[in-house]
């Protein structure tokens, strides 16, 4: 994407200077990267510095820039469900009313459980399976369930295997188990490694740039967390789902609000859905990809508030206290 002046964006000139402005008085706490895009063009890129980690490694303090790559953490899982959408539009995946055990014939005893059969791939992207998960614990701890299903020797089964609290399709209950389960339905369906699937279906076309993606003891990559882009190769990706360029068919059933997550927010097809089809993908220390199709508008921003109260600060005042008054 080619970098304009923010006027030509119709945005207000001094758009970089508000940010400066936000940051040096500590309304951004943490913040690594921004990039601002509008109709295809960037109007904004900033980056900063701080202490870092893949994954739980801690990599010191990184003094970010246009080619550092950043953990994106929870938003893989939306970009997990996009690769879903282009394995389903390729004919290499089951829609979402097929039941997932019918892509794993060999869990034939699970199957036997007629709830359990009955759960479908829809269940899992909406992340309403009705089985018990709690990620509520640190992510260094097995009392998470997404570190216990890392840790176990068979994470579908896992998954699959954890009793019911609910109903199926009654309640949003957030679960990154639900996004290995769709991330080994792509898997199965193309024949590749997740990462290699996203790799030549949509990082190198969307010449999204380098990335890496933290993979389990299996080699699969982690469908619930674990992708590392760009600032500016994730918004690259927000600009082609605005804009349909993949997947066209798919993403308006992507982001379409589905169920309740929490109070005036609503879940897609593992996005968060609102109004007037804007949609964000969120991840935990302030990674946010941000679409606002009414407004052409594209924010990407990556941050370092891992498991802080108050990670949500700096993508929310970077949006709404910088970006959208700039408009003019």
């Amino acid at each position: 994407m080619r970098l304009i002046s923010p006027e030509k964006a119709g945005f207000a000139p001094d758009l970089s200077h508000r940010l400066d402005a936000l940051v040096r008085r500590g309304g951004a706490p943490a913040l690594h990267g921004v990039v601002v895009a509008r109709h295809g063009r960037v109007v904004l890129e900033w980056y900063g510095g701080g202490e870092d980690y893949v994954m739980n490694t801690p990599l010191g303090h990184v003094d970010f820039g246009p080619d550092t790559l950043h953990d994106l953490r929870s938003v893989t899982k939306s970009l997990v469900a996009l690769l879903y959408g282009l394995a389903l539009e390729s004919g290499q995946a089951p829609d979402p009313g097929e039941t997932i055990l019918s892509v794993f014939p060999e869990y034939a005893d699970l199957a036997a459980d007629p709830r359990r059969a009955g759960l479908t791939i829809g269940h899992a992207l909406t992340m309403t399976m009705g089985l018990e998960w709690d990620e509520s614990a640190p992510y260094t701890s097995p009392a998470n369930s997404e570190i216990a299903m890392e840790l176990a020797p068979d994470r579908c089964r896992y998954v699959l295997e954890c009793p019911f609290v609910e109903e199926p399709g009654e309640r949003w209950r957030y679960s990154g188990g639900a996004a290995a389960l769709v991330g080994a339905i792509v898997e199965k369906g193309t024949g590749l490694r997740l990462q290699e699937f996203a790799r030549t279906a949509l990082f190198e076309p969307l010449g999204a740039g380098d990335f890496e993606w933290s993979a389990g003891s299996d080699g699969s990559a982690l469908a619930a967390s674990g992708l590392r882009l760009t600032p500016r190769g994730l918004a690259r990706i927000g600009q082609a789902v605005l804009e349909r360029e993949v997947a066209p068919g798919w993403i308006g059933e992507m982001l379409r609000p589905r169920v309740p997550a929490w109070e005036g927010v609503s879940y897609g097809y593992m996005w968060y859905a609102g109004p007037d089809g804007r949609a964000s993908a969120m991840g935990n220390g302030g990674q946010r990809l941000f679409l606002l199709p009414d407004l052409g508008l594209v924010v990407a921003v990556t941050a370092g508030d891992y498991n802080g109260a108050g990670q949500d600060t700096a993508p929310r005042a970077v949006l709404e206290d910088v970006v959208l008054p700039a408009i003019t």
